[in-house]
């Protein structure tokens, strides 16, 4: 991997002896970041991918994954539907400085969503980097429903998690646009503000619970 890094670096580097520089050898293009946060809840064929990345040139995506392929961020599958990507092992690395990092920005959604474009599976990323450190005994497992995707947000005393939802509803789902599913996880909005902007499907306790 060293040897792969090192090699697609001299392409472009910034050439300093820093382990930050030396990331950002890697992983700093334009699109690059976002391809890993599209990936981190599991691989994706090319179209799923471009489709959830709007405003990126289908031939510069093509370029990042090859390039990223390369450095040994991201692989090749055969999946039961075709060629998908996915993060290798030190790729799923990247999830606790890209959750920092989002951390850091989340005062620069207090703007609203405006003409943004948005995808639901973001919010995988988002809800724990805004609840690090939050933990929950016994655990609290949440449901946000966004543009009918079901987010299912668990807090237990490992600390947050998200995921994309599954067969295994929770009791508790909040269906929401996503301003609001922010708002309220930041602790912008209560949680009687919450329900009366969205719509919950049932028992309000463990909202009340987890973000009292």
């Amino acid at each position: 991997m060293v040897e792969n890094v090192n090699r697609a670096s001299s392409r472009r580097s910034y050439g300093q002896f820093c382990g930050l520089a030396r990331a950002l050898d890697v992983v700093g293009d334009r699109w690059n970041l976002l391809i890993v946060r599209e990936l981190l809840p599991g691989p994706l064929r090319y179209g799923e991918l471009k489709a959830s990345l709007p405003g990126v040139a289908s031939n510069l995506l093509a370029e990042r994954l090859r390039t990223m392929e390369e450095t040994g961020v991201v692989e090749r599958a055969l999946g039961d539907t075709g060629v998908v990507y996915g993060l290798t092992r030190w790729g799923t690395e990247l999830k606790e400085p890209m959750e920092a990092l989002g951390r850091w920005g989340v005062p620069l959604l207090a703007a609203g969503r405006g003409d943004d474009e948005f995808r639901p599976r973001w919010l995988t990323l988002a809800l724990p980097a805004i609840l690090h450190g939050r933990t929950a005994a016994p655990p609290v497992e949440i449901g946000f429903e966004v543009e009918g995707l079901l987010i299912v947000l668990r807090i237990d005393e490992g600390g947050p998690s998200a995921r994309i939802g599954d067969k295994n509803r929770p009791n508790t789902v909040l269906a929401a646009e996503a301003d609001t599913v922010v708002g309220f996880v930041a602790g912008a909005l209560t949680t009687d503000q919450a329900l009366d902007a969205g719509e919950l499907r049932g028992d309000a306790a463990p909202l009340r619970q987890a973000f009292a």
